[in-house]
This record gives C-alpha cells, sequence and structure tokens, in this order.
C-alpha cells in the first residue's frame, strides 16, 4: 500500500546536489496533490481536496515513518510542513489540519486498496496527479470535507461505513450527519433488525432476512426485509416536548406535522409523507389512521399509531385491522405488503411475545422518546431491547 509515488516538478534537485532534505521532498510531494486537486469544477474540487487530504495524510504516515526514531521528528516535519503550504497555498494547513489529515488516512487507510487495483492494474502511478485521479473512487462524491470530519469520530468502520453510504444515498448534511451519528442511529437500526432475525420470513419480494447494516444502493434496500427499514427506539428530541406522558396523542400527532422534515430524518431513507388522520370505511365502520407514508424504495406504505401510553393488546388488535384493510382497499396491486408500526412511550414484554407482533410481519411496536439521551443512557436502551429479544422463550 505504502508505494512510492515520484514527485512532481515542483520538486528541483540542483545539478551538484546530492540529497534534497525530507521537508522538500514531502513539501513538494503535497503542493502536487494540492495543485491538482483544485482544478475543476466546484463540486469535483471538493471531492478532490477530500482526496488530497488523504493522500497528504499518507505522505506524512509515510514519512513519519521513515523517521520515526529521531526524538521530535514529527513534530518539526509536520511544523515545517505548515509553514510552507501557508505561504504557498493560503490558510488551511495548520499544524492541527494535518495531524487531522494524518487521523483521516489512518481512519481509512484500508481505502489505499482502491487506489492501487484502479490503478497499478492498469498501469504503475507515476505521479500524484494520477494518484489523485485514482484515490477520487475510494470516497464519496456527495460528501464534503466537513462530512468525513464527522464521520472520523465513529469508531466501529461497519457504523462509519454505513453513515457514510447513509449520508451519501440520503443527501444528508453535516449537522443532520452529526445528530444521526449522536442518536446512535445504526445500533438502533441494526438492533432492530437483530430482533427479528430468528424470526420466519414473511412471503414476497421483502422476505429476506437479517439486517443489513451497509446499504450502498436503493437496490439493495428494495430487497429488504421491512424490519430493516424501522428501528428501535425512536429519537424525536426535535419536537422539544420534555414532558411526552402529559401530551395527548392529538397533540404528538401535531408536533409530528410541525417538524415534518425532522421526523422524515428519524424515519429514514425512501419515506414521503401521504396522509395525517387517513380514513379508512368498511360497511358503515369508519377507522382513521394517525399518520401515513409512502416508502418510495421497500414500494409499500407505513401506517402509524401515535401513543402516548403503554402499549395493549388492544393497540395491536387495532393497528393488525389498520393494515388489513389499508391493503384491501388502498394499497395497489404493485404494492408492496403494507407495514404497521405502533409508536408507544412503554413497551409491554407480554403483548410483543404473545400477540401478532410476534408472528406477523408487518406489524412492529416501538418506543419514542421526546428527550433527547445521552449515549450511555441509548446504547443502554438499545442493549435492554436486544436481550429481551434474544432471551429463550
Amino acid at each position: 500500500m505504502n508505494k512510492q509515488l515520484k514527485g512532481s516538478s515542483a520538486v528541483v534537485k540542483p545539478a551538484d546536489a546530492a540529497v534534497v532534505s525530507p521537508d522538500e521532498e514531502l513539501f513538494g510531494r503535497v503542493a502536487t496533490i494540492l495543485d491538482h486537486a483544485r482544478v475543476g469544477v466546484v463540486r469535483a474540487v471538493n471531492h478532490h481536496m477530500v482526496v488530497a487530504y488523504w493522500l497528504i495524510g499518507r505522505e506524512i504516515v509515510m514519512e513519519l515513518q521513515r523517521g520515526q526514531e529521531r526524538a521530535g521528528y514529527g513534530e518539526r516535519l509536520v511544523q515545517n510542513l505548515s509553514v510552507k503550504l501557508t505561504l504557498s497555498h493560503g490558510a488551511g494547513y495548520s499544524v492541527g489540519n494535518l495531524w487531522l489529515f494524518k487521523k483521516f488516512y489512518s481512519a481509512y487507510e484500508s481505502r489505499g486498496s482502491i487506489l492501487y487495483t484502479a490503478c497499478t492494474e492498469l498501469q504503475p502511478i507515476e505521479t500524484m496527479k494520477e494518484a489523485v485521479d485514482c484515490a477520487a473512487s475510494a470516497f464519496r462524491s456527495e460528501l464534503s470535507w466537513s462530512h468525513y470530519r464527522i464521520l472520523m469520530r465513529v469508531q466501529s468502520i461497519i457504523a462509519r461505513d454505513y453513515y457514510e453510504a447513509e449520508a451519501a444515498s440520503s443527501g444528508w448534511t453535516v449537522r443532520e450527519l452529526e445528530r444521526q451519528i449522536h442518536t446512535q442511529y445504526y445500533q438502533r437500526h441494526v438492533a432492530t433488525s437483530r430482533r427479528q432475525a430468528n424470526a420466519k420470513p414473511a412471503e414476497g419480494p421483502l422476505s429476506t432476512p437479517g439486517p443489513k447494516p451497509v446499504r450502498n444502493s436503493d437496490a439493495s434496500l428494495e430487497k429488504s426485509n421491512p424490519i430493516d427499514a424501522l428501528k428501535d427506539p425512536y429519537v424525536m428530541e426535535f419536537l422539544d416536548i420534555p414532558d411526552a406522558a402529559a401530551l395527548h396523542e392529538k397533540g404528538l400527532e401535531g408536533a409530528i406535522i410541525g417538524h415534518l422534515r425532522d421526523f422524515l430524518l428519524e424515519l429514514g431513507r425512501g419515506f414521503a409523507f401521504v396522509a395525517r388522520q387517513k380514513r379508512l370505511s368498511f360497511d358503515g365502520d369508519e377507522m382513521y389512521v394517525d399518520l401515513v407514508f409512502y416508502n418510495c424504495i421497500l414500494k409499500c406504505y407505513l401506517l402509524i399509531d401515535l401513543k402516548t401510553g403503554r402499549l395493549s393488546a388492544a393497540d395491536v388488535g387495532q393497528m393488525d385491522s389498520y393494515v388489513r384493510m389499508f391493503d384491501d382497499l388502498v394499497a395497489g396491486d404493485d404494492d408492496n405488503p403494507t407495514i404497521g408500526l405502533i409508536l408507544c412511550t412503554e413497551r409491554n414484554n407480554a403483548v410483543a411475545r404473545y400477540s401478532v407482533l410476534n408472528d406477523r410481519h408487518q406489524i412492529f411496536a416501538s418506543r419514542y422518546m421526546t428527550c433527547l439521551p445521552t449515549e450511555a443512557e441509548l446504547a443502554a436502551e438499545v442493549e435492554r431491547e436486544r436481550r429481551l429479544f434474544e432471551s429463550p422463550r
């Protein structure tokens, strides 16, 4: 992976000079990376700058490895490089930022295999220009350097790759990505999927069992279980409701409608709002579904029933009726089976195990939280749910 690339014309060796200092060699290589990355349209430049920062981090790591036995070598090397880059390329190359580039390379060191697979099989990488071009495929062009700075904070490689793919596919802003990581979006998603890992597969095109931590395309999500589009618990701190217990269901519904964009972000990729208080009528009886959404990727409706208390058997039976009527009266022939989701403040273990929630693969129940928990509290809640549903029955 650490194959040495040839320097550019930015480093000129005098004819009578035997050796060019490591500082000058490193500066020449890094300057060439930056010069090439800055060429092109704005979006391409932003993407190439991400690649450039990774390559700069790689150059720093390689140079430090060559001089690692010399006391203070790394500090002096980075300090000198910072001074020269600031003079030649302007602000943005402080000592702190250069160490951040090194951290970026270390976090995504495995992406180097893409660099050499993409290029060396065709022709050797002879210049930094070729290195930037080849490494471009290793990172998502939809994401900025600010996105990757946030992603570097995620310790788990699997979780980090998941957030990277979801952020690119869903068009998350930096703030939205930071919020999803802080609320452990990935951990909640996987914990919910594992809950159904040993369940009997549902019939139809959504029957592929098991969690899929990383989905790089809409096509892969389309082949997923409905459970792969859900999570538990849902975190809705954006509603700004300190005491959900004191709120009526209509008030909770109104708060969600007032923060619909944030709620869609929490729901996940592919969901679109359809209706509020959707009326279903059959044989003189009328029912009203709190919220209706449609997932354009899964090609199915999602019905949400809001409860401000503990889950009950009556809630599950009501949702079962909603789903059956919706499939019969509203869903089209090309739609996949409708999903029913009951959002409640407290789960009922007996109802969860001894009702249609346990064997009907279109109905689910999840808790919701209206106050942002600490990471420790949220991790404990996810672990509690996992143990509950993995315990022997």
